[in-house]
C-alpha cells in the first residue's frame, strides 16, 4: 500500500475529524495531499496508485501488460480519479436518499492547485472546465477515449501506460529494453532483478 493510499484511508476519524495528526503537523505552506519525500522514504512509498496498478499488471520478464487485459486502461483512469480525490482536488457529489451507485455519482471540481503529476494535472484541467459535472463512469469513458461524442474526444489521456512506465524506470522499479516482434521493434519495461517493490504490493 502506498503512503498516499494509507493516508487517504485514515483521513476521516470516527469523531468526524477531517485531518490526521500528521497532516495537522504539516509545515505552513504545505499543499494538502502532497507526499512528504524525506531522505528516509523508500521508493515504494513514493509510488502513485496508478503506478502501483500498472506495476501489478506488467509481466515481470516480458515488460508489458497482457494483450488480453481490457480492464487495465479503465482501471488506470479510475485510479487517476481516486488520486485526485485523495489529494482533495475533486470530490463526489453528496449522497442522496436515492443512494446512487459510486459510478453514477458526479465528480465535483474542488481545487486547481498543481499536484506535481502531469497526468493528474491534465485530468484535473478537463474536470475543471466541464459543465455540468460528469459522473465517475462518464469520466472513465472520456479519459480512455471510449465515447461516441466526437466533441469530447479531446478528453482522452494518451499513452498513459508508457508515461507511467517511464516514471517507474526513473524510480528504479522498471528497466527499458527493445524487443523485436515479427516486423517491428517494441519498447518494453521489465521489472528490475530486485523486485522487492512489486512483491510488497502482491
Amino acid at each position: 500500500m502506498s503512503k498516499l493510499t494509507h493516508r487517504g484511508r485514515r483521513a476521516r476519524s470516527p469523531g468526524g475529524q477531517e485531518e490526521s495528526r500528521s497532516e495537522q503537523e504539516r509545515p505552513a505552506g504545505g499543499e494538502p495531499g502532497e507526499e512528504e519525500q524525506g531522505d528516509g522514504d523508500s521508493k515504494e512509498q513514493r509510488l502513485s496508485l496508478m503506478e502501483e496498478v500498472l506495476l501489478l499488471g506488467i509481466k515481470d520478464r516480458e515488460g508489458y501488460t497482457s494483450f488480453w487485459n481490457d480492464c487495465i486502461s479503465a482501471g488506470l483512469r479510475g485510479c487517476i480519479l481516486v488520486e485526485l480525490a485523495l489529494r482533495r482536488r475533486v470530490q463526489l457529489e453528496p449522497a442522496t436518499m436515492r443512494k446512487k451507485s459510486l459510478l453514477n455519482r458526479k465528480v465535483l471540481f474542488k481545487s486547481d492547485a498543481p499536484t506535481g503529476d502531469v497526468l493528474l494535472d491534465e485530468a484535473l484541467k478537463h474536470i475543471k472546465g466541464t459543465e455540468p459535472p460528469e459522473t465517475v463512469q462518464s469520466w472513465i469513458e472520456l479519459l480512455t477515449g471510449e465515447t461516441w461524442n466526437p466533441l469530447k474526444l479531446h478528453y482522452q489521456l494518451r499513452n498513459v501506460r508508457e508515461r507511467l512506465a517511464k516514471g517507474l524506470v526513473e524510480k528504479g522499479v522498471l528497466t527499458t529494453e527493445k524487443q523485436n516482434f515479427l516486423l517491428f521493434d517494441m519498447t518494453t519495461h521489465p521489472v528490475v532483478t530486485d523486485d522487492t517493490v512489486k512483491r510488497r504490493l502482491q
